[in-house]
């Protein structure tokens, strides 16, 4: 749909004419006058005719000019479809243990037998690609806790490189404390207001390495509205060959600490999850969902593009051309007029 941004700029359109009828006319010259024996240095006025013919064409290309201007003022453009704008909901980092005990096979993903880290990608992925309109940043740690993306609006790029982590890339150990801190650090840096940060921290284990405790991580957390959602990922028995050939059922989630998981939730306003095979951690990404809704889009955005640059280039065109025209007229005069003097 075509419209205009200022229509009130076309009450100029007829600004030329009011001037002409409102100022004075320039004064003329007839009380002046000149007595030649012969008008044989005045033959140029016989094409007088043809002067005129230049003056009407250009008359009514300077008019043409003049509502081109006015209409460039105008400034024409065009209003696109009406878009749904997501509005930019939270901020929430989620921090992913890569320490060496997430590579132990006690999850099933498509019928097979998986490590703990596949099976939170696997699941991770679906849930940020459904968290449109949230600023995303992930955080991987182990021995130590780094950010590999931080908080930002493109899911594809946080959801390529979690696929890409591996299982030891920041160390064997786990350092819960300073992922936190690390969280802390970023969202805070983003200011916020308070209620619209989320941190879901997902580990495998209890905290083992670090400059900082869990706890005292989160009370940081607390004072700057960072609320964590815990996540401990483990089965609660496997199956396994004994030394006498025979099975024998372990506990892999010996580790787990899932007291300091709880307490860390608990004092930040989360809540604390147990998964223990990919269908409960499934259960666990669709229960944040619900607790962490996205932000509804909003309606009634159009793209506006402004097409002022057209008219306003074609009545510039149009000014040159009347310039040349009339540098033309005056060269052509002056030709003509130095040809009779030298024929006299």
């Amino acid at each position: 749909m075509w419209s205009l941004a200022w229509p009130w700029a076309l009450l100029a359109l007829p600004l030329p004419l009011l001037l002409r009828r409102l100022l004075p006319e320039a004064r003329g010259l007839s009380e002046a006058g000149l007595r030649v024996p012969s008008l044989s240095g005045f033959e140029t006025l016989k094409d007088r005719s043809s002067v005129e013919q230049m003056l009407n064409w250009r008359f009514w290309l300077a008019v043409l000019a003049w509502c081109l201007l006015v209409l460039a003022a105008a400034r024409p453009e065009k209003i696109g479809d009406e878009l749904e704008v997501p509005v930019a909901g939270r901020n929430l980092m989620l921090a992913v243990d890569l320490s060496g005990s997430m590579d132990q096979k006690d999850f099933e993903l498509a019928g097979r037998r998986v490590d703990r880290l596949t099976a939170t990608k696997a699941v991770a992925s679906d849930f940020i690609s459904r968290r449109e309109g949230d600023r995303i940043g992930l955080i991987l740690f182990g021995e130590r806790a780094y950010l590999q993306v931080p908080l930002t609006l493109d899911r594809d790029t946080v959801r390529v490189l979690l696929l890409e982590a591996e299982i030891g890339l920041a160390g064997e150990k786990t350092a819960i404390g300073d992922a936190i801190t690390l969280a802390v650090r970023r969202v805070h840096e983003q200011e916020v207001e308070e209620g619209d940060q989320v941190l879901i921290l997902l580990t495998d284990g209890a905290n083992t390495a670090g400059e900082i405790h869990p706890l005292k991580a989160a009370e940081l957390a607390q004072q700057v509205g960072l609320r964590i959602y815990t996540i401990g990922i483990g089965a609660e028995s496997m199956d396994v060959s004994s030394l006498l050939g025979g099975r024998r059922s372990v506990n892999p989630s010996a580790d787990l600490d899932e007291e300091t998981l709880t307490a860390i939730a608990r004092q930040t306003g989360g809540r604390y999850f147990r998964a223990t095979d990919t269908a409960s951690l499934q259960e666990i990404y669709a229960l944040v969902d619900e607790l962490e809704p996205v932000e509804e889009p909003e309606s009634g955005f159009r793209p506006i593009k402004s097409y002022y640059f057209w008219p306003l280039g074609l009545a510039f065109a149009l000014c040159l051309v009347l310039c040349l025209a009339s540098l033309l007229e005056r060269a052509v005069l002056k030709r003509r007029a130095e040809v009779h003097a030298h024929a006299r």
